[in-house]
C-alpha cells in the first residue's frame, strides 16, 4: 500500500474508460485517498462512487480547469477538507485536436488547444502548490511523444504546442519547488489504449495501455522515485 495516509488530486477523471479513470482506480488499490477533479460533475461523482464502492475513499469535485476561479475554488475546499496538505497531483485533463496546416489553420483551435491542456495545468499548479508544500509531495503532468526531441506534429501543431508549454511548465516547477521538497515530471504517451481512441483512431495504431500509464505515474508519485523531477518518460 505505498500510498496508504497518503492524499492524492487526479484531474480530468469524470469519463468512462479513459486513462484518468485507470489512474484513479490504481491509486485507490494503493490506499490513498482521492481527491478527483472533472468538469462535468454527474462523471465525477461516478468515478468516485465506483472507488468508494470497492472499498477506496474519494470525494468529486466539479469545475472548469480553464477557469481559475474555479479552479481556486476547488483548491480551498481541498485544503480545508485536508489541512495537512495533500502529497500529489497527477494533472491528466486535457484534450487533442488536429488544427491542419498551420498555413490554413484555425487560430480557435490553438486558443482551445491552449486553454485545455496548458492552462488548465497551469491553474492547478498555481492553486495546489501551497497544498503540496506542506510535506513535500509530486506532480506529473500529461505531455505527449509527439513533442519530444526528434518528433514531429504535422496537422496537429496547436496541440504540439501547447503540450509543449506543459513540459516548459513542468520544467519550471520542477527547478522552483526544490526547497519545499516539491518534484514535478511527466509522461509523454504515444496514443493510449482509451475508449474514446479505439472509436477514433485508424486499427493499425499502437497503443499504451491506460494500465501501463497508471503504473508510471504511481511510480512517479511514490518514494521511489523521490530523487526524479524535471523529467520525461516517454512511454510507447
Amino acid at each position: 500500500m505505498r500510498f496508504e495516509r497518503k492524499t492524492v488530486v487526479i484531474t480530468g477523471v469524470g469519463r468512462e474508460g479513459q486513462v484518468g479513470e485507470a489512474i484513479a482506480q490504481a491509486f485507490a488499490r494503493e490506499g490513498a485517498t482521492l481527491v478527483l477533479v472533472d468538469l462535468a460533475a454527474d462523471e465525477v461523482e461516478r468515478r468516485a462512487t465506483a472507488i468508494r464502492a470497492s472499498g477506496g475513499q474519494a470525494t468529486a469535485h466539479a469545475g472548469d480547469l480553464t477557469n481559475t476561479l474555479d479552479v481556486e475554488r476547488i483548491a480551498a475546499a481541498v485544503a480545508s477538507a485536508h489541512p495537512g496538505g495533500v502529497d500529489a497531483l497527477v494533472h491528466v485533463a486535457g484534450g487533442f485536436a488536429m488544427s491542419g496546416p498551420v498555413g490554413e489553420s484555425d487560430v480557435a483551435v490553438l486558443q482551445r488547444q491552449i486553454a485545455i491542456n496548458l492552462t488548465t495545468a497551469y491553474a492547478a499548479s498555481r492553486y495546489f502548490l501551497p497544498l503540496l508544500r506542506v510535506r513535500g509531495g509530486a506532480i506529473v503532468y500529461f505531455a505527449s511523444a509527439a513533442v519530444l526531441a526528434g518528433e514531429s506534429a504535422p496537422r496537429m501543431s496547436a496541440y504540439a504546442a501547447a503540450k509543449s508549454g506543459v513540459l516548459a511548465l513542468m520544467r519550471a516547477v520542477a527547478a522552483e519547488e526544490v526547497g519545499a521538497n516539491v518534484r514535478a515530471n511527466a509522461v509523454a504517451p504515444t496514443a493510449i489504449r482509451t475508449r474514446d481512441n479505439l472509436a477514433t483512431m485508424d486499427s493499425t495504431t499502437r497503443y499504451v495501455d491506460r494500465e501501463s500509464v497508471a503504473d508510471v505515474v504511481l511510480f512517479l508519485c511514490s518514494e521511489a522515485a523521490r530523487n526524479i523531477s524535471g523529467q520525461v518518460l516517454r512511454l510507447a
